[in-house]
């Protein structure tokens, strides 16, 4: 008891830092009034991959601190949700994923779940604020974490309960301090681990932060088996400062846009926050700029949507990604220490070739 006492102190913090100043716009396509903004957008090539897919059909669980549920751009988006922090000692889940939470009270660290939301699926052509990667996919609010902060349970329970309750891809941007590794190395920690695998074998995409401590490694749960581990890139698709590497012990990782982490909002990623908490300095009340690993994962879990739209089985889903990911000036098939496989590309990962479960060839040689 004391030792899992211990873990659950030690907790998972957001993986997230935001900036301040205004900066200027890219170009728009879209209508809704900040896709100029949404230069994360171009570098994954999103919107290139939308005439073969938007992500129609797919379940996006993100755990996190939960979703303004009521934001405009963000309605006919969400599918049912549901709270796995603040519950009482005998109940694993309750609430309804809503960043406010069981205590009642809005902490300002629990808007990360909603900016992280409308990067993966905000509504597009709406003449609201922002597009999401995936237009058309659904995300699934799950409330793990408590002002910034929550238990290996907890974070493990919302994933379980994302697999359950038919989510395709589950969306991890947090992660434990470097050096927590070592827990799930030596089995002192395994619920988080154990619930990766888990819905790694159900066919579920986890897509876990690197971390923003500019460390080598990959934090856990995105340094654990079954978790693909996502870097930082800015705006010019150079590595992040704050991000931490790619290493981790299967090598499975990528880059997507994070954003600088500096002093330009415009050079931030740009999404939902509930509503009224968006900064001055930003010139946006239901909109903010956020950088960090958290920002970059979504991304790519919203490609991933794409693709388990086109009916991909998880495994092509993942090799979709990897395969066709590109490294600056290197190209694709290429593994470095910052960008993992290379940053995603959706429009190349949509036009690769499509493995369904029809077309998996079966024992004895026959297809089905």
């Amino acid at each position: 008891m004391p030792l899992r006492t211990t873990i659950s102190i030690l907790g998972v913090t957001l993986a997230a830092i935001t900036t301040t100043l205004v900066g200027g716009p890219a170009t728009a396509a879209t209508n809704d009034p900040l896709r100029s903004q949404q230069w994360g957008l171009d570098q994954v090539r999103a919107e290139a991959a939308w005439a073969t897919s938007t992500g129609s059909g797919v379940v996006v669980a993100v755990v996190d601190s939960g979703v303004d549920l009521n934001h405009p751009d963000l309605q006919g988006q969400l599918v049912s949700g549901v709270t796995t922090v603040g519950c009482g000692p005998k109940q694993s889940y309750c609430g309804d994923g809503s960043w406010v939470g069981m205590d009642g009270e809005a902490q300002p660290a629990d808007s990360h779940g909603t900016h992280v939301s409308g990067i993966v699926a905000a509504a597009a052509d709406n003449s609201l604020g922002i597009a999401g990667v995936a237009r058309d996919a659904k995300v699934m609010p799950i409330k793990s974490l408590e002002d910034g902060s929550g238990s290996f349970g907890d974070i493990a329970n919302g994933i379980r309960y994302a697999v359950d309750h038919g989510a395709s891809v589950v969306n991890l941007s947090l992660g434990a301090v470097p050096g927590a590794q070592a827990l799930s190395l030596t089995g002192l920690e395994s619920t988080v681990t154990d619930a990766i695998a888990y819905a790694t074998a159900q066919g579920v995409l986890v897509v876990a932060a690197a971390g923003n401590e500019s460390f080598p490694v990959c934090d856990t749960p995105s340094f654990e088996a079954g978790a693909l581990c996502v870097t930082s890139t800015t705006r010019d698709e150079t590595p992040a400062w704050y991000s931490n590497g790619a290493i981790k012990p299967d090598m499975d990782a990528v880059a997507a846009p994070g954003g600088a982490g500096l002093v330009a909002c415009a050079d931030d990623i740009v999404s939902t926050v509930p509503l009224g908490t968006g900064s001055a300095a930003c010139g946006q009340q239901d909109y903010d700029y956020y950088a960090g690993t958290s920002m970059a994962t979504p991304h790519v879990a919203g490609v991933a949507a794409l693709l388990y739209a086109q009916g991909r089985t998880a495994a092509n889903v993942h090799d979709a990604l990897v395969d066709t990911a590109r490294t600056p000036g290197l190209g694709t098939g290429v593994f470095t220490s910052s960008y993992g496989h290379g940053i995603v590309d959706a429009q190349a990962a949509v036009a690769s070739p499509v493995v369904t479960a029809a077309t998996v060839v079966r024992p004895h040689g026959k297809k089905k």
